[in-house]
């Protein structure tokens, strides 16, 4: 077995390898973390060891899953859900839709704090988003939505010749059984995603990228966000959320609108109104959005 720092940054194809990396994590807090202080729902926990101190992200304790045989279960009661989803996604429970988001939070926040615990901030930081851009590319695996990563190449002039940007879209999504867009071309049926743990520095870009998009490719394109969470911590005994939300508005009433944003974790302005009208748990997106908006 690979020392859990290096299984860590190996990435991850299947949910049930996520399952697997989730546990291990599980079973290794208890013996590392000495201590933590509550706030707004969100724990702040630390490791002391050998008289360094070590600082994890907040976890929020109402959907974070700390014992490993209670994530198993419910690991494995989604993992039983996610096929089912495209019939009978609007008719889920309240309690499998919080299901969804606290099984996936549980396997990402993991991923997080075990690199919090073995690694050092600035090198954990690219494995950390790209775990999570695997782990939501498995969701739509199971759920059977084709799907893959994609770089367009938008050509450009300039005085010293013709040149090329390179666009990165985290993921496409298609209702086709093999998505049709290409390094030239997106299908006006499919959707480009945005993968990132938060939004803090990032939001502008997906409307920025909406508008170029639909520039270059002559037609409306369908964009949609996918955020773990928008919290981080603030010195030693608090947090803040970093959710610019008015801004967000302004992006969408004088540049353009999104299809939608999405949080494993939603900060509290995403869920009162008007932001709730264009922002949502992710569990809603795969039980009922994705469907209509693949199909609209």
């Amino acid at each position: 077995m690979l020392p859990l720092e290096l299984d860590l940054r190996t990435p991850k194809r299947t949910l049930i390898e996520f399952k697997e990396i989730t546990i291990r994590v599980l079973n290794h807090l208890p013996n590392v973390l000495t201590g933590f202080k509550v706030k707004n729902n969100y724990k702040l926990h630390i490791s002391n060891s050998a008289g360094l101190t070590k600082s994890l992200r907040p976890i929020n304790q109402i959907l974070f899953i700390y014992k490993p045989d209670d994530f198993s279960t419910k690991f494995d009661e989604l993992f039983l859900l996610l096929p089912t989803l495209k019939a009978n996604g609007s008719s889920c429970t309240t309690r499998e839709l919080f299901l969804i988001d606290s099984v996936l939070y549980t396997i990402q926040q993991a991923i997080g704090c075990g690199f919090d615990l073995l690694s050092t901030p600035n090198s954990s930081r690219k494995h950390v988003g790209n775990r999570f851009e695997e782990l939501i590319k498995s969701v739509f695996n199971e759920i059977k939505i084709s799907n893959k990563r994609q770089v367009l190449s938008i050509p450009y002039f300039t005085d010293e010749g013709n040149k090329v940007y390179k666009c990165e879209n985290d993921l496409i999504l298609s209702p086709f059984d093999k998505v049709k867009s290409s390094n030239s071309h997106l299908d006006i049926d499919e959707i480009v995603v945005s993968v990132k743990t938060t939004s803090k520095d990032r939001m502008g870009k997906m409307f920025i990228d909406k508008i170029l998009l639909e520039k270059f490719v002559s037609h409306n394109q369908k964009v949609i966000g996918i955020f773990l969470n928008d919290v981080q911590r603030k010195k030693d005994d608090n947090i803040s959320f970093t959710l610019v939300s008015n801004l967000f508005m302004v992006y969408t009433q004088f540049l353009t609108e999104l299809e939608g944003v999405y949080y494993l974790d939603p900060p509290p302005n995403a869920l009162i109104p008007p932001f709730n009208k264009h922002m949502a748990p992710f569990s809603r997106l795969v039980a009922i959005d994705i469907w209509k908006i693949l199909s609209s």
